[in-house]
């Protein structure tokens, strides 16, 4: 009964952007995208590290063969009236590394936000077009050693379907998978492919230092 009560707490927590550790129940997220049992984050725990501030994973080394981290991700439950996202994190990696999209490695390798409405089944055709959303282009960072924070609103109109289609074209779209959320998160990949994956060339750490919904 204690530990439900800590989890319920630190999901509150989360929600309501409560200080500096607001995202410190590693167990709350999940290492994925899990699609009829498969797990496309290659080479990867499910779980991320508990860390005193937040926590954290290894990117996987060396090779897309070695694996590749894809989406990291949490169950908010209902986030209205709420209207932004704020995350913080530090990447801790030597001079040199490079971060490799494992799709597109000719290009570099990013980090963003998205979220998903409930009963998603990942097709992208139809109705579920409009299923999952991710954040605008302009958030998006380059994954590079140091700290960093992405801010962002959740009625921008420059969200963007997994067709590639924006939220100001249709913006009562957007606000049923809000209404309906059932997983937001971090995901990596590139510009061209967000959430398709990403490994390091040497030894690299990924830290969430806070995530706030506001």
């Amino acid at each position: 009964m204690q530990t439900r009560a800590l989890a319920a707490l630190t999901t509150f927590a989360l929600l309501a952007g409560a200080g500096p550790a607001a995202a410190q129940n590693a167990a709350s997220w999940e290492i994925g995208p899990i699609i009829r049992g498969k797990n496309y984050s290659q080479g990867m725990p499910l779980r991320p590290q508990p860390t005193r501030t937040g926590w954290s994973f290894d990117f996987p080394v060396g090779s897309r063969e070695a694996g590749h981290v894809h989406y990291v991700t949490f169950r908010p439950g209902p986030v209205a009236p709420r209207s932004r996202i704020v995350v913080r994190y530090r990447v801790d990696a030597r001079a040199g590394t490079r971060f490799v999209p494992q799709e597109s490695p000719e290009l570099r390798g990013t980090v963003s936000l998205y979220f998903q409405r409930r009963g998603d089944n990942w097709s992208a055709k139809g109705r579920y077009e409009y299923f999952r959303w991710y954040a605008p282009g302009a958030t998006v960072r380059e994954i590079a050693p140091g700290e960093h924070e992405i801010s962002v609103r959740l009625d921008d109109p420059d969200w963007i379907s997994v067709q590639a289609r924006t939220a100001g074209s249709n913006p009562a779209a957007l606000q049923s998978a809000l209404a309906d959320i059932d997983r937001i998160g971090l995901v990596f990949g590139s510009t061209a492919a967000r959430g398709h994956g990403v490994y390091a060339t040497a030894p690299a750490r990924f830290t969430l230092l806070s995530f706030r919904i506001l």
